[in-house]
């Protein structure tokens, strides 16, 4: 069964979404993120991915006092990314309730500090941020693109033993046209073992019901929610929540 992850984008401590990951697209949906994360745990989610979208543009955690309001307020799993640069960023995201953290531009641009971080903190703790722009993973709030190919990047990573992955396919991200389910599913046929956390495009339940029907393991969504396009009796009917 797919693992139902909402998400949370922050800007200013306010939920937000973008399009495309472009800040001037930013739509704020709830000013009260401790609220919005109590209201999915109430709908019966376990897991939230909380993204700083201000540290992501910083380059250092910046919303990390919400982070803790949220763990504080619910028993949500919660994973977060966006601005993990050093290790004291990490620190800093499970200090303030994390259970996991994102790491994405570092593994990129410092692969040998990422990979001092998943022997530190555990291949659980850590998952592998891959954002992708025309077959390229994308960097630093996704304001640039690296020369990196998405599966030898994968290959690399997994060699290290990382189970956890985040695919955000960034042309679809906002936009509610649908996720990029034949890259989910090129990523599962080469790599089956990965939890693959498929991110970006979802526009309604039925989305979700054909990722699962593809044996993608878990899937973000928000901006489908938040507009209204999340039937949550259908997920239940559909034994998904």
């Amino acid at each position: 069964m797919i693992e139902l992850i909402p998400a949370i984008d922050l800007i200013g401590g306010k939920c937000v979404r973008l399009t495309k990951g472009d800040y001037d697209s930013k739509k704020v949906y709830n000013e009260d993120p401790v609220a919005q994360a109590m209201e999915f745990e109430a709908l019966g989610f376990r897991r939230l991915h909380i993204v700083d979208l201000d540290g992501a543009k910083s380059k250092h955690i910046v919303n990390d006092a919400v982070l803790r309001a949220i763990t504080n307020a619910t028993g949500l799993t919660v994973d977060f990314g966006g601005g993990i640069k050093t290790e004291e960023d990490i620190r800093k995201a499970f200090d303030a309730g994390a259970a996991m953290v994102t790491v994405g531009s570092v593994a990129v641009t410092h692969p040998e500090l990422c990979v001092e971080w998943l022997k530190t903190f555990g291949l659980d703790r850590i998952i592998l941020g891959a954002d992708v722009r025309n077959g390229k993973i994308s960097i630093n709030g996704w304001k640039e693109d690296s020369e990196q190919d998405l599966l030898p990047f994968l290959n690399t990573y997994i060699g290290y033993g990382v189970k956890n992955v985040l695919c955000t396919e960034i042309s679809k991200d906002g936009t509610l046209a649908g996720p990029a389910t034949d890259l989910y599913e090129q990523i599962m046929r080469e790599y089956p073992q990965t939890h693959l956390i498929a991110s970006g495009g979802v526009s309604c339940t039925t989305d979700i019901i054909t990722l699962d029907k593809c044996g993608i393991p878990a899937v973000v969504f928000g901006k489908a929610y938040y507009e209204g396009r999340i039937d949550i009796e259908e997920l239940k009917s559909n034994k998904l929540l």
